[in-house]
């Protein structure tokens, strides 16, 4: 697929979000930084494999009689080739794949509170502390079979994409990890597949925060909520209310930040919401 072609299916997918979305067995494929390469492994007739990239345990399921693993792609991979682990009962191999070059836009954002942008070296710590404890988070890998398909999780309007190289006061911060819905403070955020929710709290930057397991690496987070409707160590299925849209945290204005993770990387959520 060109950069084009997928532009215009991007295009097209953000006009029809306001329409219900059909669960989707597999994710969109789309080998670039920051997208996810389907890769099929065989017969699922034969038991799964275990498939790893590095030390990391990548997500395997079952469609269309065939085992398929995800592999979630980092921002910063550069493009070239990629190679992963396959172990079956008979031994192991290896698998490789191609990672395609992709150029994400900018975004610039005012904001009013200097320390978002800046923060005091008390916030620093109190950063550092966040992002070691997400980390852990975003490594979590269970054994249950992820629900791939996901359903939007607000009717709110797309506002920013995922990927985009960020400027807040004129200066670089991270890319945008997910994409933002602009929505009503208070609206309604619901789970987009079942899973299981593994943190909650809040967080400097995030503001109010839940994560959701929906099993084998396959992590989903909702940022900047006004209000937390779940536990930790809840089960929530498809289209349950999780919380409310708010503006917590670094946040110019009331919107869901949806992030999707998968092998420990946030990838992009559009390519969970493709059409089938």
């Amino acid at each position: 697929m060109t950069q084009i072609s997928f532009i215009k299916k991007l295009i097209c997918i953000a006009f029809t979000l306001s329409s219900p979305l059909a669960p989707a067995a597999l994710p969109e494929q789309h080998p670039v930084p920051g997208g996810i390469a389907v890769i099929d492994l065989g017969d699922s007739e034969q038991p799964a494999p275990r498939v790893f990239l590095g030390k990391q345990r990548l997500a395997v399921v079952a469609e269309g009689g065939r085992w398929h693993v995800l592999v979630g792609i980092p921002l910063d991979t550069p493009p070239g080739t990629q190679a992963i682990r396959v172990e079956t009962g008979s031994g192991e191999a290896q698998r490789e794949f191609t990672v395609a070059p992709w150029t994400y836009g900018e975004q610039r954002l005012r904001l009013r509170n200097r320390r978002q942008v800046e923060p005091t070296p008390e916030y620093l710590r109190r950063i550092e502390r966040e992002q070691a404890h997400t980390a852990a988070i975003k490594a979590t890998f269970s054994t249950a079979a992820p629900d791939s398909g996901f359903a939007r999780p607000s009717q709110g309007r797309l506002s920013s994409r995922f990927g985009l190289r960020r400027f807040f006061n004129g200066q670089e911060r991270l890319p945008h990890s997910g994409l933002d819905f602009a929505a009503p403070a208070g609206s309604p955020v619901l789970a987009p597949a079942a899973g299981s929710v593994v943190d909650s709290g809040n967080y400097f930057f995030n503001g109010n925060t839940i994560f959701l397991d929906h099993g084998q690496g396959l992590i989903s987070a909702y940022m900047h909520l006004s209000r937390i409707d779940v536990v930790v160590g809840q089960r929530v299925e498809r289209g349950q209310r999780l919380g409310a849209v708010g503006a917590s945290g670094r946040a110019t204005g009331p919107h869901l930040h949806w992030t999707v993770i998968l092998n420990a990387t946030p990838v992009d959520p559009l390519l969970f919401l493709e059409r089938r």
